[in-house]
């Protein structure tokens, strides 16, 4: 009788935990389009090395795709709690396969920011905002915790005596290096809009300026993607610290929870 009671209880948790990783696709999908929008439509479209100023637009492209959208699929949101079912070393190879796509899209990233830096007529100076500052550091704990990954749980891993001692660690910098995206995002966001509030006449800057006070279209976009994310990473951390989500092991599998 009491397996019977508990049956529409997880059939009811389960509903409402697809429609949460629902949430999380499209908030993701979302944050992609408005940030592909502003570069595209507002900020003069995209190119590469031959014009440093539009090669700038992937930036923000290619670092919410990779470090917002493709992390927190990645994050045991598609790997370790939506495929319930697949055999866990496939789903291990999937969970690093989304973290290294996202490894790759945030290279990309970097290098067109520095590039735009660099083959401006004036080149620009790097890493001194704090923004930079904290870019560069996510990106490298995030590089780590890949490859700290890879060798504890893939190859050639760990004894089962490690991995239970070092995946509550693996677990809390997956939280943190996530919201530390975030809050990165956040910071670049707020950098752009005072930015494109001055003009640079000593770089020969063709940027358009914002009137960023007087609420304009552009401003109200760029508060959407901020509003966007932050709701995104909610979610995603909300997901992976319920206990109630995590998947069940099968008899044949190794008894630790491996969810990163």
């Amino acid at each position: 009788m009491e397996r019977f009671d508990k049956e529409p209880e997880q059939g009811g948790r389960m509903c409402w935990f697809t429609a949460l990783v629902l949430a999380v696709q499209i908030l993701g999908l979302s944050a992609v389009i408005i940030v592909a929008v502003w570069m595209g439509h507002f900020r003069g479209g995209f190119a590469w090395q031959s014009d440093p100023a539009k090669e700038f637009n992937f930036h923000p492209v290619f670092m919410v795709i990779g470090m917002i959208f493709l992390y927190s699929d990645g994050k045991c949101i598609l790997a370790y709690r939506v495929f319930r079912n697949m055999k866990k070393l496939y789903i291990k190879i999937l969970h690093g396969m989304i973290h290294l796509g996202a490894l790759i899209f945030s290279a990309v990233g970097l290098k067109a920011v520095f590039d735009s830096h660099n083959l401006a007529k004036n080149p620009i100076p790097n890493m001194y905002s704090l923004h930079s500052w904290m870019g560069i550091i996510t990106v490298v704990l995030f590089g780590l915790q890949w490859l700290s990954g890879l060798t504890s749980f893939l190859f050639p891993g760990l004894s089962m005596g490690l991995k239970k001692q070092y995946m509550p660690h693996h677990v809390f910098w997956g939280i943190a290096i996530l919201t530390m995206a975030g809050a990165t995002a956040l910071m670049g966001i707020t950098e752009k809009a005072l930015f494109m509030m001055k003009t640079f006449p000593e770089n020969g800057s063709k940027i358009p300026v914002l009137d960023y006070s007087h609420k304009p279209p552009e401003g109200i976009l760029m508060n959407c993607l901020g509003i966007v994310i932050v709701t995104l990473i909610a979610l995603v951390i909300y997901i992976v610290t319920r206990p109630e989500y995590k998947r069940e092991p099968s008899p044949d599998e190794e008894h630790i929870e491996l969810v990163n």
